[in-house]
């Protein structure tokens, strides 16, 4: 075998969406799925596995933690999803206590793995697996505001009816309500939003923009009951830019280091240069005083939540 292997905890609709994926765009030679129900793990690798034959080939197949020994990321989506009338804080205790566990099993057979966590609420499971593991804070990290990103930037491009690959924006803090739109970061092209809108004489209304960047996804568990193809699509974002060394700039969420200040020790999303060893680099993108306030606000809420689940 050659090329990279993927390793997926949890063979639930995340799970899957995921492994197709990545299949799809032809990222990974070998995709394991690790779950407590075998017969599920087995036959989403097999269906998955069955597609293969009409482009490309790519190994599909359920393991245990032993194949963590020598994967280039393993990717948790291990889980349960959040029940009708569950506060934020049930529910993160519950998939904490299934992120250590799984955490524990990957680090009996890996050495220095590199975790991806997608597992909500992101930001607390990720700081809890990095606290179970050990592991340097660049190669824990967390999905983020990364779907969160790629909705903002849809939006805008609807509002003004242009191409999303030239938009240009980021959510960044919390995966949650407290995330924080960058709107004096925006750009069209590499024009700043105000100068685009006012050379083409429209105007978006932003309250909307925020409005749908931070409900869209509850609307769609609402019509649906979960969303997983978005995320699998951030996630495959963000494998591209680990193992193919993208050099892309990537809000996920990690733990931030003493150069941020009261922010430091808070898991919450940052834009970031990754390769394969992890974070390369957490960048500093301009904000305005009022991002900058409201970020501070995004790190207080994670900083309590942490504190009420004893990270």
């Amino acid at each position: 075998m050659t090329g990279n292997k993927v390793v997926i905890v949890g063979a639930g609709n995340v799970g899957q969406a995921i492994a197709y994926t990545l299949m799809v765009r032809l990222q990974a030679r070998e995709i394991i799925f690790i779950d407590v129900d075998e017969k599920r793990a087995e036959s989403a690798g097999q269906d998955i596995a069955h597609g293969t034959g009409f482009f490309s080939q790519v190994w599909l197949r359920a393991g245990d933690y032993s194949d963590c020994a020598d994967a280039d990321i393993i990717i948790i989506t291990g889980g349960v999803g959040r029940k009708p009338g569950q506060s934020r804080l049930e529910l993160a205790t519950v998939n904490i206590n299934i992120a250590r566990e799984m955490t524990r099993s990957i680090m009996e057979h890996a050495k220095n793995p590199l975790i991806l966590v997608v597992t909500n609420p992101v930001d607390i499971v990720t700081a809890a697996v990095l606290k179970e593991s050990g592991l340097p804070r660049g190669r824990v990290i967390g999905s983020g505001t990364s779907l969160d990103t790629a909705r903002f930037r849809y939006i805008v491009s609807e509002e003004l009816k242009t191409d999303v690959t030239d938009v240009n924006a980021y959510v960044l803090g919390e995966h949650g309500d407290s995330q924080v739109l960058i709107w004096s970061d925006v750009t069209i092209g590499g024009i700043p939003l105000d100068d685009y809108e006012e050379q083409l004489g429209i105007h978006i209304d932003r309250e909307t923009v925020e409005e749908y960047t931070k409900k869209g996804g509850a609307k769609i568990i609402e019509g649906k009951g979960a969303t997983f193809y978005g995320v699998a699509m951030a996630v495959s974002d963000i494998v591209d830019n680990i193992l193919n060394v993208q050099r892309g700039i990537v809000p996920v969420a990690h733990m931030l280091d003493k150069r941020f200040g009261e922010m430091a020790g808070v898991v919450m999303s940052m834009p970031c240069i990754l390769n394969k060893d992890g974070i390369v680099k957490t960048m500093v993108i301009p904000m305005n005083e009022e991002e900058n306030e409201n970020m501070k606000k995004s790190c207080q809420v994670l900083k309590e939540f942490q504190k009420n689940v004893g990270l």
